[in-house]
């Protein structure tokens, strides 16, 4: 099992597909939009923590800047329901640590900011990650964490987990209507980008 890469990016797609260059040998590892871009404009090596996950007709590498993101990302595959491709759509809209909170604090609202994460969808998973997260999920980088009750600021958090600038994500929330749901928003927000 790989856990662990350093190389030079070669290539990225996309759909979040990146080529590292280790030694000469090419890694093709799946990431968040984030950290996609991230790595795409570093000019060193970068440091991936691997998820390698296994299939009957594929190996896939899932990679993350941080520990503690593979480490949530494993904690989500744990879920009833819950594939690759929804778990990393969740780290990469929501910080560990605030993707913890929101489960322990039985908040299923805040995931709905995931593409994908209905209310229904998101009350199954407070349920089956209840407890899993003990001890906190701690970031070793920052993020900014929505504050609570300001829509405005949970969507200008979930644009940038999903790889907006801080700029593009202050631009999309500007005067927006706070009145409205989380989910209708980020719509908005993403409407707003997709415009520019």
């Amino acid at each position: 099992m790989i856990g662990y890469l350093r190389g030079l990016v070669r290539d990225c797609d996309a759909q979040g597909v990146v080529l590292i260059d280790v030694n000469g040998v090419g890694y093709k590892v799946i990431t968040t939009p984030a950290s996609a871009h991230v790595w795409q404009n570093t000019t060193g090596d970068v440091e991936v923590h691997v998820h390698t996950h296994v299939r009957e007709d594929a190996i896939l590498l899932f990679g993350f800047a941080e520990p503690s993101e593979r480490k949530t990302f494993e904690v989500l595959l744990s879920a009833h329901g819950v594939g690759p491709s929804l778990a990393l759509a969740i780290v990469g809209a929501l910080s560990p640590s605030a993707l913890a909170q929101a489960v322990e604090s039985e908040d299923p609202d805040r995931l709905t900011v995931v593409p994908g994460v209905g209310k229904k969808t998101a009350q199954r998973l407070v349920l089956d990650l209840k407890g899993k997260f003990d001890p906190p999920v701690s970031d070793s980088t920052p993020r900014p964490t929505p504050a609570r009750g300001g829509v405005g600021d949970e969507v200008r958090a979930a644009l940038e987990g999903l790889g907006f600038s801080t700029q593009e994500a202050a631009q999309a929330v500007q005067d927006l209507d706070e009145t409205l749901s989380l989910e209708a928003a980020l719509k908005v927000g993403l409407q707003r980008l997709a415009s520019k």
